[in-house]
């Protein structure tokens, strides 16, 4: 099973994104933060494998969680999911330490996917024209 920790500040897209990764079978949300405050300190308890990163949140934006998440426990993976498609947004994120980069408008299927292969340690950035924003 693949634990995966949810940080969204929207209600309705962390219960959307739990109901979604509930359905596949090697998926389980093990917690859902709703700021990145809240996402450093549910991953220090809760150890997740992947962490399902908005970058656009109250109180510590994710960029900031992200950073210190992967500063405290490289083995914790970071998949962000952001409706910001901007070569700013893509790069910030890859230099912080993500594992890939998700837009919200992505099929379920593809997030799930995309949870995946950042698990076993490679690198997702969906849709594939996200790549010549990095570069």
């Amino acid at each position: 099973m693949i634990r995966v920790l949810v940080a969204d500040d929207h209600p309705l897209v962390r219960d959307a994104l739990r109901a979604g990764l509930s359905e596949e079978s090697d998926l389980v949300v093990c917690g859902c933060a709703e700021d990145g405050e809240a996402a450093i300190e549910l991953c220090r308890d809760l150890v997740p494998d992947v962490v399902l990163m908005d970058l656009t949140m109250p109180r510590l934006d994710g960029l900031t969680a992200l950073r210190t998440i992967v500063e405290e426990n490289p083995a914790v993976r970071v998949l962000v999911v952001s409706a910001h498609a901007d070569r700013a947004h893509v790069r910030a994120a890859m230099e912080a330490g993500a594992s890939g980069y998700v837009l919200k408008g992505a099929p379920p299927d593809e997030l799930a996917e995309a949870l995946r292969v950042v698990r076993r340690g490679g690198t997702v950035l969906s849709p594939p024209d996200l790549t010549d924003l990095v570069r």
